[in-house]
Formats: C-alpha cells, structure tokens, sequence
C-alpha cells in the first residue's frame, strides 16, 4: 500500500515508478545486482520524473547528467523551469527510504531535540521548541531559550555573529554539526529564567512527539468559554492516536470552537491531514474535503476524499488557524478544505503561509536507498481552490496578523498568536495579514506590533515578529528537517 505525503518540501508514497501512486500491488523487487552509480542514479530519476511530473511542459528538451556532480543537482536542473515559476520550489528531490519511513512512522530523528529560529537582520538565534524526550530540553533548554554562541567545548566557542561573518548564515547549521547520534556541542545560552550558561549537549536518536504532550492538547478559558487549543507539529502515524484522543476530550467537554496551530507544520502524510479534516467535520459528512488531480496521462489515478465522521468528530462553528511561512501542503490542505464550509467563522491568524497547493508521489529504488520525491498531483478544496502558490492568506475571508513570541509558552493565551486567535473567536476586530483581505480597524494596543513591544517590556529575550525570523534550515536537510522545519 503506497502512502501519500504532502509536506513543505513532499508529498509521498512508497511505491516504484509505474505502480499507481495511492494503492495496489506492490511491484516486484528489484534485480539484487542493479547499479547505483551517481549516473545510474541521475537516469533513473530522469525516468521517473518524466513520467510523472506534474509539469512536464516545463522539463527541458536537451539533457546531460554527466555535468552534474549529484543526483540531487541534476533533478534541480531538470526542474528548474518549473521552480522559476514558483510551482516547485524545490518539492520534488530525492531522500533515503530508511530515513523517511522512520520519520513517517514515529517521528524517529537524531538531534539535540530543538526547533531553531534566525533573524537575519538582528544575527539572532533562539530556541522556538523544545521536544519532549529528547537531549536539549533534559539541559533545560527551552521555548525562549536565545543560543549565543556554539563550539565543540567552552574554549572554542563563537559567537553567532562571528560564525555568521565567517561563512554567512548556512555556517550556523555548519557549526551546529551533522544530525547524528553522539555529536556533542557546547552552547551558550540565555533565557529569562536562568540567565546566561555554558550548555554541553550531545545529539541522540529520539521519536518527535506529533502533539506535545505538555501542551500540544488544551483547553483554553476565555471569557467564560472554553476553546480547544491543538498544536500539531508534523503528520506522522503516530499523531493518529494522539489527534482522536485530543478530540475525545474536546468533543465530551462540548467544545465547539478551536484554535489549530501549525505555524511550525511544514506537512507529511495525506492520510493524517484527512483524518484531521474528519475529525473537525461531524455535521460534514460526504462533504468533499480535497480532491487530488494529477497530470493526464496520469488521469486514472485522479481522487476525490469525502469527509467521513468519526466517533471523536466535533462541530466547528469557527476555527482560528495559526498559520506562518512554515504552514505547508498538508496543513495547508486542511485549512484550505474548511475555506468553503466556514467562510468568515475561519480565520487565518499570523502571517501568510508558505503555499504549496501540490503533492508528491514517493519513489522508491530500494538498492540503492532512493526515495525519489516527484510533485505528481494537485490539491484542491471543494470550490476548487488550487492555486494558491503564494500561501493561503488570500484565500480566507478573515486574517489576523500575528507574531511569533518565544516569551510564551505554545498555547499560553498571552502569547501573540494564540492572543489574536482569541480575539478572532471572541468576536473582537484585529488587523489583517498584509495583503490579505478580511480582518478590520484594531485598537492600538491591541495590534501586533504594541503586543511584541509590551511582552519585550517583561522578557528582554522577547521575539522579533515573525516577519523577522525564519526557521534554519541546513542546505541538505535530512527527511525529518523536510517535513518538521528547523529541527536539530
């Protein structure tokens, strides 16, 4: 059974070329003896892609793998048309199968177990999470946490400014090592709570948490009324039991409004972004939630997925989606799926998503390890949005700008984001995303900037908004970087 993905950079399954892409037998294994050369590598990609891509106008006609030096360089090259358009922005690329699939299946990585952010302007890096299990948050490195210099030991440490002005900012990611168990690093670090601190922590293999289990699941009391607060950090089959446990508890505590936080989402599987779309659809049922179009000479495997409810499915009447230039594909489907259904009582909150409206098929050539990413196919909500290349923002009658404010906790109603979601759900006016229609005249004290600038009174590690600041992200991420962004 081949599994489709739909991520920042993905959107997969795991099947050979030929065989459809969402279900079906599986192929025969391939001959034991089969090359995999660099160039051996390049032409089965080439293959592949030709068959598959969702743009194949844009391939170039006249081809040579033997002037690039990487698989990888030449499927950038064979792409490259489509990328200049702004329809594949490096989506379709080529991962290890092992690598993938114990990501997609427990979320398995090796790290320090943090999500890092970067403000370029400032030279500034901070801590935006902490995962559960894992080396950095057992050092009480935390949410907040501002990372001041890196070094192997305390008596090679450089400062982030330093480090950047020697090798720009891909140094940081240079500096911080490679994603391998038993890599150790010094820090130094500053948080409100602790001060400043030398930190020695060393990379180990840990399973990321779909939804936190300290905050990730929530309810939110405001003004009397309870909101359910849910964080999911990337789709994998292990957020499956967590999601319908999270909506459990929110459906027999007759919760009817939600914020559903992805900032950090760069997407994963298909199959968990429709069983999320399920669980928010009990008065949706047979609803189109996404259809999935792909090129026409792959027009059979066309699919159109209708809400099913569960037993744990609730009844929106609104939802604040917090949203940033990490929201991608998968959760960007599900946003885009409950668009027509619940028009001004949705709202996106923060800043513009990133804006990938297609999906791959995954690949596989198992004797070499290849998983070829090709984008394959289109996602489309029921009213037949699919285009919306440059985010979501556009799309949604109501947005509410937002920063990112590290000072909090996720899901602390102080923090900016959750703070303007309760304000949409409230009914209270805020100010539009840039660009974007919907949202409304705002009282000062109220609007983004005057709330980053308060919270900056209380904590000097206070965050840039998020217009300031990217999640870092290393120039080969591994398959977990790819589908949960900013993850070391």
């Amino acid at each position: 059974m081949a599994l489709l993905t739909a991520c920042g950079g993905e959107s997969g399954g795991n099947n050979a070329g030929g065989t459809p892409p969402t279900a079906g037998t599986p192929p025969p294994p391939p001959p034991a003896n089969a090359a995999c050369s660099t160039l051996d590598r390049q032409q089965w990609a080439e293959a592949q892609i030709d068959e598959w891509y969702l743009f194949p106008e844009t391939l170039p006609a006249n081809r040579d793998p033997s002037g690039f030096a990487t698989v990888r360089d030449y499927i950038d090259s064979l792409t490259a048309t489509a990328r200049s358009q702004g329809r594949d922005r490096f989506f379709t690329f080529i991962t290890s199968i092992t690598e993938e699939n114990a990501f997609f299946q427990s979320g398995s990585n090796a790290g320090f177990g943090i999500r890092i952010s970067y403000d370029d302007a400032g030279q500034r890096l901070f801590i935006s999470e902490a995962f559960e299990g894992a080396p950095a948050l057992a050092a009480g490195v935390d949410r907040g946490t501002e990372i001041l210099a890196i070094g192997t030991s305390a008596s090679d440490l450089r400062t982030i400014s330093e480090i950047v002005a020697a090798g720009g900012p891909s140094a940081i990611t240079d500096a911080l090592g490679p994603s391998s168990a038993g890599i150790q690093r010094t820090l130094r670090v500053e948080d409100a709570a602790n001060g400043t601190r030398n930190v020695s922590i060393t990379k180990a293999d840990y399973d990321l948490e779909p939804v936190s289990s300290r905050y990730g699941a929530q309810v939110i009391a405001d003004g009397g009324r309870e909101v359910g607060y849910l964080n999911l950090r990337t789709f994998i089959e292990t957020a499956d039991p967590a999601l319908e446990a999270a909506f459990n508890d929110f459906k027999a505590r007759g919760i009817t409004e939600f914020i559903i936080d992805f900032r950090y989402n760069g997407g994963g599987l298909v199959s968990t972004a429709e069983l999320f779309g399920d669980l928010l659809a009990q008065s949706r049922m047979s609803d189109v939630f996404s259809r999935l179009t792909y090129r026409a000479s792959k027009s059979q495997f066309n699919s159109v997925k209708r809400f099913e409810v569960k037993t744990q499915s609730v009844a929106p009447t609104r939802i604040a989606f917090i949203g940033t230039g990490s929201t991608a594909s998968a959760s960007e489907l599900v946003i885009n799926a409950f668009i027509p259904f619940l028009g001004s009582d949705l709202a996106l909150i923060g800043s513009d998503t990133f804006g990938k409206p297609v999906g791959q098929v995954g690949l596989d050539r198992d004797q070499c390890d290849d998983r070829l990413r090709v984008v394959a196919f289109a996602t489309e909500n029921s009213a037949g949005n699919a285009d919306y290349f440059s985010g979501l923002a556009n799309s949604v009658d109501v947005s509410c700008a937002a920063g990112d404010d590290v000072s909090f906790p996720l899901g602390d109603p102080r923090e900016n984001s959750v703070a303007r979601a309760l304000d949409f759900l409230a009914g209270r006016s805020c100010q539009a995303i840039a660009g974007a229609p919907g949202g409304g005249a705002i009282a000062a004290q109220n609007t983004p900037t005057a709330q980053s600038s308060s919270a900056s009174v209380t904590s000097p590690l206070a965050a840039q908004p998020t217009a300031q600041r990217t999640l870092l992200m290393p120039s080969r991420p591994t398959a977990a970087q790819i589908n949960s962004p900013g993850i070391f």
